[in-house]
């Protein structure tokens, strides 16, 4: 999932456990792709000069302020922790995993032989971030894990080809290995471009659905991504499910963060209606929300 092949519309859409499935991408944006040997970490790289700012595209979901849009690394990285989910999003029972948030500077890969790795970040993403939870076991049902995942991409062109790339990887590797120790069958993608079957609230989404194992919950259960893009931003979570849950409670976990994500991105980067000419930049206001800092751990 990092060189994204070049931008495909998308479209369609699916219905299951009475909730519409939109906004998801493939394992590739899984937040727990296998640990690395540590062979492919770098330095950190010195962050480039600001970008000019952007013009608004026609059509967009959001009327973003272009004087709003991130255009470093250290701005990108403010508006995410901003905006990604906390623990208590996921509903009752929901905690941090460990490790709670991903290396800033890795960037998961699907290889050639269908297992996801850590790769140094690309030239076309300003920040990502990624945090996982968990709902421990209880009640006779096992551990679920849960994820959030916010990214920002340098232009809305090359946000799209993130989501763009997702298909061809679902095609090509529709069985995927997470982890030693994790795997996801029979997956299946279901994407819509804004204005598509329902899609009101984002230029893309997608939702992709499967099976998932974990050797120490065993058997096969629900697992669901779902991402959406916005301008140059992409929003994503993920249920891999356990003993005892349920597809429709996965869905129901994941649906009030992503939306609140989303929720949170307008307010940052929408241009106020009632001041349409140069508006004040809030960027260097933006800061960390929870007193969580960034583990560096993937």
């Amino acid at each position: 999932m990092v060189l994204r092949g070049g931008a495909a519309r998308l479209g369609g859409a699916v219905v299951a456990g009475g909730l519409l499935l939109v906004a998801c991408t493939s394992g590739g944006g899984d937040p727990d792709p296998p640990a690395t040997d540590g062979r492919d970490r770098t330095q950190v790289p010195q962050s480039p000069p600001p970008l000019p700012l952007p013009s608004p595209s026609p059509g967009q979901v959001v009327d973003i302020d272009p004087a709003e849009v991130p255009r470093t690394p250290a701005q990108a990285n403010a508006l995410i922790r901003d905006i990604i989910a906390k623990p208590a999003a996921f509903g009752p029972g929901a905690e941090r995993r460990s490790p709670y948030e991903s290396d800033p500077q890795r960037w998961p890969v699907l290889g050639d032989d269908c297992a996801w790795a850590q790769r140094p970040l690309p030239d076309d993403v300003l920040a990502t971030l990624t945090r996982s939870y968990e709902i421990p076991a209880a009640g006779g049902k096992g551990s679920l894990w849960l994820s959030a995942v916010v990214t920002v991409h340098r232009t809305a062109e090359q946000a799209d080809w993130e989501n763009a790339e997702v298909l061809e990887e679902m095609m090509r590797c529709p069985t995927q290995r997470l982890r030693s120790d994790e795997t996801v069958t029979s997956l299946n993608d279901v994407p819509a471009a804004l204005g598509d079957l329902g899609n009101g609230f984002a230029d893309d989404s997608l939702t992709e659905i499967g099976e998932y194992t974990r050797a120490q919950e065993g058997g096969s259960h629900p697992y669901i991504w779902r991402q959406t893009r916005i301008g140059q931003f992409t929003l994503a979570v993920s249920a891999k499910g356990a003993e005892g849950w349920s597809r429709t409670e996965l869905l129901d976990r994941v649906r009030d963060p992503h939306i609140d994500m989303g929720t949170g991105l307008r307010a940052a980067v929408e241009r106020d209606p009632s001041s349409p000419g140069v508006s004040t930049p809030r960027s260097g206001d933006r800061g960390e929300t929870d007193g969580t800092a960034e583990s560096g751990a993937s």
